[in-house]
């Protein structure tokens, strides 16, 4: 078991804590120190770690990291650092300081930027970080009562010069907005924390139903990291989901899981009065009725022609009502944007007879007794 020691108060705290509770716990206690190299002062808390871990007779690693600052921030970029050297150290699990004010914070940070499900979640109590067990053991302790174990405790740390910079989003919410939050709703920070775990609870049945319908259809379980990721893409208006050769996508609100991520397109064929034509992605299926369907008689001496969209088609399902754009019907008729391009249309000359979903063009409808021509699109599943 190691801590992720800074030198900063709440790091040294919880190292003080847990070397209390070794003996009687019975772990192995350590420590990981990671020089960023962001500050001038960095030599400074190296020696402070290394000073204090003498004094508790703890082991310390010190791992030197390179911070490249990204798009997300140098915050982000060095976080991502500092979990990179924790991945490396030689310990089983991984003993963070994050308590209650961070949570709550990091929950507020999150919603403010417009996070989904898993941001509203906060910091787990415990997670994973690579094979490591992460653990946060301070996760319900408030800062002040940090500060009165180390006053109590007569504990020496470094002070942070860049906890002042409110520049960074972390250091404005907790010197400004926290207490103008305070003044109103002393108990932000607990109230932030509880809707936090509510949304965790919401994320793992998130998590259980995603499995399950994995196993419904027959597809192998993702990782647990691959799970979340998965979740958090289904979330958004347009995801497409690439996953044991099924592919997943979302169109208002519901979730599509078809076999082939672009399905082949095919050159115009002519119906010969055959009772099914096998397409790329399924078969269309012709049934011979009377009331019902195409009207033969309107198809006499010219060819029914099955085919794709090629732009500004438009369809008159009702005769009481004015064709339409293929785009728009099949907009109000909950056709997924993915399929509209690739459902085969049958046309007679150069007008659209029926399409998939949206039924028979008024002029071409067979009525009363009249032969008809029932066409059937089946997809392959």
């Amino acid at each position: 078991m190691a801590v992720g020691l800074s030198g900063g108060l709440d790091s040294v705290v919880l190292l003080h804590a847990m070397h209390g509770l070794a003996p009687r716990l019975g772990y192995t206690l350590s420590a990981i120190h990671v020089n960023h190299g962001l500050s001038p002062n960095a030599g400074d808390w190296r020696k402070f770690c290394k000073e204090y871990c003498r004094d508790l007779a703890v082991p310390l690693q010190v791992f030197r990291v390179s911070v490249k600052k990204k798009k997300q921030g140098l915050e982000a970029a060095a976080r991502q650092a500092r979990r990179a050297a924790f991945t490396k150290a030689a310990v089983d699990a991984i003993a963070v300081a994050h308590h209650l004010d961070d949570q709550a914070e990091t929950v507020l940070f999150n919603l403010l930027r417009g996070a989904g499900l898993q941001g509203a979640s906060g910091m787990p109590v415990q997670g994973k970080l690579g094979r490591k067990l992460l653990l946060r053991p301070l996760l319900d302790v408030p800062r002040r009562a940090i500060r009165a174990y180390a006053a109590g405790q007569r504990l020496a740390w470094i002070e942070d010069e860049a906890n002042a910079d409110e520049a960074l989003t972390r250091n404005f919410i907790r010197r400004r907005v926290g207490p103008l939050l305070e003044s109103k709703f002393p108990r932000w920070r607990e109230s932030l924390a509880r809707a936090a775990r509510h949304f965790a609870g919401v994320e793992l049945d998130a998590q259980r139903l995603l499995r399950s319908y994995l196993k419904d259809k027959g597809l192998r379980a993702p990782s647990e990291a691959r799970l979340i990721e998965m979740l958090k893409q289904l979330g958004s208006k347009s995801a497409e989901i690439v996953h044991d050769g099924r592919v997943m996508r979302t169109y208002r609100g519901k979730i599509f899981l078809t076999k082939n991520k672009n399905q082949e397109a095919f050159p115009p064929r002519t119906w010969n009065g055959e009772a099914k034509i096998e397409l790329p992605g399924g078969e269309l299926r012709f049934r011979r009725v009377r009331g019902q369907g195409i009207d033969r008689r309107r198809l006499e001496d010219k060819a029914l022609q099955v085919r794709l969209r090629s732009g500004g088609e438009r369809l008159q399902p009702d005769a009481r009502r004015p064709s339409r754009t293929l785009k728009n019907l099949f907009q109000e008729a909950g056709v997924p944007p993915w399929e509209r391009e690739r459902l085969p249309l049958l046309f007679c000359g150069g007008e659209l007879v029926w399409a998939p979903g949206l039924g028979v063009d008024a002029k071409f409808l067979s009525v009363g007794r009249a032969p008809g021509l029932l066409p059937d699109w089946r997809p392959t599943q």
